[in-house]
């Protein structure tokens, strides 16, 4: 598999991660299963997606332990990026990025994941009670004392979100504040933010600031929480506990809108023929046009199963032309923003 730089420095990755968090949070809760998810992790790892990407408040908790049942018998194949700043409350999650919670949350990820360092540590949210920079510095002092090798930032929830609306500047003009700020105090080596075919707000501004500064990205939900993979049927519904159910995008009418989406990845698909032997799919094609955004940037699709993750791996091997791309960029606008 193609390998990509993780900012400018030595950092080496897969073309296409492994997002873990569907496996114990957010999604459907009847389909987890932790053999299956271990069997996942090991074909992403088979494959050459070796970035395996979790967070403590996946779960929470049991993200990170599948991920560290993996990881004593391959540590060296994977590269781990963990993430900290939000904790699981009874209802909801909070921001939490006080120096001293910090350095607890890494020594408690660094057992959870059977591991004595955390390939890139990752800051989920910025807390509105605590500078930035205090929280950064403490992550900093993580590198110095041997337990993270980089730090990145995650655009998820310090712009984005409820609100932000299309436009790149409303969506990221916070994090990018954020990400000055933090700039001053330690090296970013990557950022993570949404980004898809559906979403492509990110690649406005947020992508341009991390390539003249040889930040990668590692792009969240690239196959849009699974709707362009053209696997979900409008109307069906989902799990309450499953975040999709309160999704504007993911209402039967704004599914059945968004159908124009995935045909135009399965006409694109189509023309693609086979890879591995198998037909590409609209998930690949959707996968490919994230890679096609900068040879910085890694998308990290969830996967629940193995075979989706065997699937996501190969992506790698779809080139998309000029004259996909612009047809892809023709394709409307996904119906259901959040504001």
């Amino acid at each position: 598999m193609e390998r990509r730089s993780i900012g400018s420095g030595p950092l080496r990755v897969g073309a296409i991660g492994l997002g873990c968090m569907p496996m114990s949070w957010a999604y459907a809760p009847s389909r987890r299963r932790g053999e299956e998810s271990l069997r996942t992790v090991h074909t992403a790892l088979d494959l050459g997606a070796n970035l395996l990407d979790t967070a403590d408040v996946y779960g929470p908790y049991t993200n990170e332990l599948v991920v560290g049942r993996a990881l004593r018998e391959r540590r060296a194949d994977a590269f781990v990026s963990a993430k900290v700043g939000l904790r699981a409350g009874e209802q909801h999650v909070v921001a939490d990025g006080r120096p001293g919670y910090v350095r607890r949350a890494c020594d408690a990820s660094l057992r959870r994941l059977r591991t004595d360092v955390i390939d890139l540590y990752q800051l989920h949210r910025v807390d509105p009670d605590v500078p930035v920079e205090e929280t950064w510095g403490a992550m900093a002092e993580l590198v110095g004392a041997g337990k993270v090798r980089a730090l990145g930032f995650c655009a998820l929830g310090a712009g984005a979100g409820p609100g932000a609306g299309r436009r790149g500047d409303r969506a990221y003009g916070a994090t990018l504040r954020h990400l000055e700020r933090a700039q001053q105090v330690f090296p970013v080596t990557a950022v993570q933010a949404e980004l898809s075919v559906w979403s492509p707000e990110a690649a406005w501004q947020l992508l341009p600031w991390c390539a003249a500064r040889g930040v990668g990205v590692l792009a969240a939900m690239p196959l849009g929480s699974g709707f362009l993979t053209g696997t979900l049927t409008p109307g069906e519904g989902f799990e309450s506990a499953d975040v999709r159910a309160r999704h504007p995008r993911f209402t039967a009418y704004a599914m059945a809108a968004n159908q124009q989406l995935v045909a135009g990845l399965r006409r694109v698909a189509l023309r693609h023929g086979e890879v591995a032997g198998v037909p590409v799919t609209a998930a690949q094609v959707a996968l490919a046009w994230v890679l096609a955004q900068g040879p910085h940037v890694v998308p990290v699709p969830g996967a629940e199963r193995a075979h989706w993750a065997a699937e996501n791996a190969r992506a790698a091997e779809v080139r998309l032309t000029a004259g996909d791309l612009a047809e892809i960029a023709s394709l409307p606008a996904a119906v259901g923003a959040w504001d």
